[in-house]
């Protein structure tokens, strides 16, 4: 299982703000942007899912696509990946 990291201050290449979307939203939304990147840019999702905290790690491991970190903001969360391939 993937340790969750904290970060702060990521500038993103592609952005989807999907709060209040409901589950499994986040990793659907994840998979078609990563398609839209090339290699070593970053996607950024932004949810106030708590799940996505174990669910993007998790997706990022089994895809073979790398995982930066979460930014915890008040109301939601912002996950960062990095397209590897």
């Amino acid at each position: 299982m993937s340790k969750l990291k904290f970060v702060e201050n990521i500038k993103a290449d592609l952005t989807a703000d999907i709060v209040y979307m409901m589950c499994p939203m986040h990793l659907l939304k994840l998979q078609e942007m990563i398609k839209n990147v090339e290699p070593g840019q970053i996607v950024e999702i932004i949810t106030d899912y708590d799940g996505a905290l174990e669910d993007i790690p998790q997706w990022c491991e089994k895809n073979g696509h790398e995982f930066i970190g979460v930014e915890d903001d008040t109301d939601f969360f912002k996950f960062y990946i990095r397209r590897t391939k």
